[in-house]
């Protein structure tokens, strides 16, 4: 629900009209329930009302999308019209070419829900890494294993890129929140993506980043600031539940 205030220029995918009007395809989004809450709270962090700032929300676990909120709204973000666009996951390729899917169908004889079913759950990090979907054990052969170095350089090159067009797209950003498992958790991967902003004057306080709690961990001389809030999707359901029953 939270992305039903996208604009149509951010929703809509360039598709005959009729599949859109006929069958509802564009852009849905996900983690709308985590993304809400962590610009709403980093707002809080900031003394500031969320309708006053352009937060960029990085929700990264095994699932991952990232959100432009803009002055409390949901703009756009990366994921579609289901979980499979976007980021690189656990398990799933994120952005691809369509084509590659007859392409492959014609090489390899599979059939086309074969193929999704191998684009949503035997690619992404396992699928590069040729070792696993979790990125603990990942990072726990990085330095030593070639599959392994490559598979998180594309991970984290894909999240870069959306941070740096979302910010384009709302002609600035006020806000970086990092949440979900590895968005809290992995300072490493934190670092890398922050590493390819500092042309924006974003700078990581490499102390401030050995966090797994609420925490800002950019310096104090950067011109955005970056925080780690753990999300907390189910105090907004049970907010939204109450605000429904008791209208």
């Amino acid at each position: 629900a939270f992305h039903q205030s996208m604009p149509k220029a951010t929703y809509m995918y360039a598709v005959p009209r009729e599949f859109y009007e006929k069958y509802g395809v564009r852009k849905y989004g996900a983690h709308g329930t985590s993304h809400r809450y962590v610009s709403e709270k980093v707002a809080e962090l900031l003394g500031k009302d969320p309708k006053e700032l352009k937060t960029i929300s990085c929700h990264i676990g095994n699932g991952a999308s990232i959100c432009a909120v803009k002055y409390g709204k949901s703009f756009d973000t990366s994921m579609g019209f289901t979980p499979l666009s976007g980021l690189v996951m656990g398990t799933r390729t994120g952005d691809i070419d369509p084509a590659t899917i007859p392409y492959i169908a014609k090489k390899t004889g599979l059939s086309l829900e074969e193929i999704v079913r191998i684009f949503n759950f035997e690619s992404g990090l396992k699928g590069i890494s040729a070792l696993s979907s979790d990125l603990r054990d990942i990072e726990d052969v990085r330095d030593t294993n070639p599959y392994a170095a490559e598979a998180v350089e594309v991970y984290i090159n894909r999240i870069k890129e959306y941070i740096g067009a979302y910010a384009a797209a709302m002609n600035g950003v006020d806000a970086i929140v990092f949440t979900a498992g590895v968005g809290e958790n992995q300072k490493r991967i934190r670092a890398g993506i922050i590493k390819y902003l500092e042309f924006m004057g974003i700078k990581l306080d490499s102390k401030r980043n050995e966090t797994r709690e609420e925490a800002l961990i950019s310096s104090d001389d950067s011109t955005i600031p970056v925080w780690v809030v753990p999300t907390n999707e189910e105090l907004v359901i049970a907010r939204d539940t109450l605000r429904l029953v008791t209208k």
